[in-house]
């Protein structure tokens, strides 16, 4: 048996790890002919099939998965480490890619995202919007930010920020009382007539709402309901100014509504530079984490 390729195992491993040539070749940003070519030079050297390749499927043999078995957590030690070695003493570089949801974005991110670059002028800072769970693996996050995230066992990370819902109106749209509805914004359909339950330091109640408007963004909820259209339910980071202005009045706290914003990423071992610099970034942003810390950041 020749002596084992390094790299070639490494290809095998990336592609063991995602299940297929195509989506190996995707997450490393390297052509899939390659990574076929550097497999079979592999099982060549090694004298053994480690894929069994269907039409459609790609499926590890009885050796290929010992081979991954063995091999996974090796590689993965000798590519941090190198990473980790790299990385002292200089400044974080290279590309790093954040999913972040809308909201957040909307109102904190643009800030976040520009002072850490002027921070950190050798890290190329990318940024995507959207409010679904993406694959960090498949598609090459290093680090996602989300709202209330189920439990996974691939990815760690820590909530860094609190909120919860309030029911606020325009000071001149009066709190309706004996069970009458309210026009009410939501953020979503306005179909409907519904019940909202708040708490206040009074106690607990219902509000009776009649959606006339539905908007896809809390931020368009918060200016439709400024201009006394009706009520609605939003985030205390984004009503707390205008709160505090006399702009908007409080109803009271939504019941069952309450928010965290969770940062993640795939290992808590050995973070290179960037990912660690911008941890360490939003600790410095949000040290106490709590809504009207969020509202003050934003509007600072």
């Amino acid at each position: 048996m020749e002596r084992l390729d390094l790299l070639a195992l490494a290809d095998f491993n990336l592609v063991a790890r995602h299940g297929g040539f195509g989506k190996a070749a995707r997450a490393a940003g390297r052509p899939k002919a390659t990574l076929s070519r550097r497999v079979a030079e592999l099982e060549a050297s090694l004298d053994l099939r480690l894929f069994e390749r269907g039409a459609r499927s790609l499926k590890l043999t009885q050796e290929g998965h010992a081979l991954f078995e063995r091999t996974g957590a090796l590689l993965t030690e000798l590519d941090e480490t190198a990473r980790a070695i790299a990385s002292r003493g200089h400044s974080p570089r290279g590309r790093l890619r954040i999913s972040a949801p809308l909201l957040f974005s909307q109102t904190a991110m643009g800030k976040l995202a520009a002072g850490f670059v002027l921070r950190y002028p050798d890290v190329r800072l990318e940024i995507t919007t959207e409010d679904r769970a993406v694959d960090m693996i498949e598609e090459a996050y290093d680090l996602v930010i989300r709202v209330n995230p189920q439990p996974d066992a691939a990815l760690v990370g820590r909530a860094f920020l609190h909120d919860r819902l309030v029911v606020v109106a325009s000071p001149g749209l009066p709190r309706p009382a004996g069970g009458q509805a309210v026009p009410a914004i939501t953020r979503g359909s306005a179909d409907g007539a519904g019940v909202w339950e708040v708490r206040t330091p009074a106690g607990r109640s219902s509000i009776a709402v009649e959606p006339v408007l539905g908007l896809s963004s809390f931020v368009m909820v918060r200016d439709a309901v400024r201009l006394g259209v009706g009520a609605a339910r939003l985030p205390l980071s984004l009503a707390s100014p205008d709160l505090v202005a006399g702009k908007l009045v409080s109803w009271g706290d939504v019941e069952g509504f309450e928010t965290a914003l969770w940062v993640l990423y795939p290992t808590r071992r050995l973070l290179s530079a960037r990912v660690s610099a911008f941890l360490d970034h939003l600790r410095e942003a949000f040290p106490q984490g709590t809504p009207d810390e969020l509202a003050a950041y934003v509007a600072g």
